[in-house]
């Protein structure tokens, strides 16, 4: 079984920018769970999830074990995969984005240390990191040897080329609905047509039979 969950349903959306957002889903054994993220193109994300698994002697969850795999598999708008790959019961995944769009974040167990516990019950947390979100500023502080100054300006550096791929996301949006708005409206202007020749086809052939009928009855 599969469900979908738009992302934007779940997290809080600030301005231009996709911030990072954390929360958990209950999946069962068999079950698949995905999300909907609208990404720009060339945009690092970045996931990472925990698993805890339903322990009916406790009656809570407790920490799956190591054994655990969990399935995570990414596609692309076009639905091409660009990720797909086994990990365990906690992991970390990465990919950049090279086409703008909905991206699908799929994940599922197949492990069958579910069926010890009780119904299966498997609670993730999931983590998403979007955009310059995913760059660690200490580190990179670090690492560079930056003032708090020069780490500021990068950051800001940053969030605008991040704001310059989100405004040109929308413009792409805006394009396509602009598309599909013209072929909408032509459409519908031939199927007017079309039905206005039909209307106007049975009105001549109604008259033709009514007049062939009157002509028969000798009432014209």
């Amino acid at each position: 079984m599969m469900l979908f969950i738009p992302a934007a349903g779940v997290v809080l959306i600030l301005a231009w920018i996709h911030p990072s957002y954390a929360l958990y889903f209950h999946i069962g054994e068999t079950e698949k769970k995905c999300f909907i993220e609208e990404i720009p193109d060339e945009t690092m994300v970045i996931g990472k999830y925990r698993t805890q698994l339903w322990d009916k002697h406790s009656n809570s969850f407790l920490a799956a074990t190591p054994g655990l795999g969990m399935h995570v598999e990414i596609k692309d708008p076009d639905t091409k995969i660009i990720l797909s790959r086994q990990y365990g019961s906690d992991g970390r995944f990465t990919f950049t984005s090279h086409t703008p769009g909905e991206h699908q974040i799929c994940l599922h167990s197949n492990s069958t240390k579910m069926a010890l516990f009780s119904g299966g019950k498997l609670r993730v947390h999931l983590d998403i990191q979007v955009g310059e979100h995913t760059n660690n500023y200490p580190e990179i502080a670090a690492k560079d040897k930056l003032t708090e100054l020069q780490l500021r300006v990068r950051q800001l550096l940053d969030q605008v080329e991040q704001i310059q791929k989100e405004q040109n996301y929308q413009r792409y949006r805006e394009e396509r609905f602009r598309m599909t708005s013209e072929s909408t409206n032509q459409r519908v202007l031939w199927w007017s047509i079309a039905q206005t020749l039909i209307l106007i086809v049975t009105g001549v052939w109604q008259m033709k039979h009514l007049k062939s009928f009157f002509e028969a009855k000798k009432l014209v």
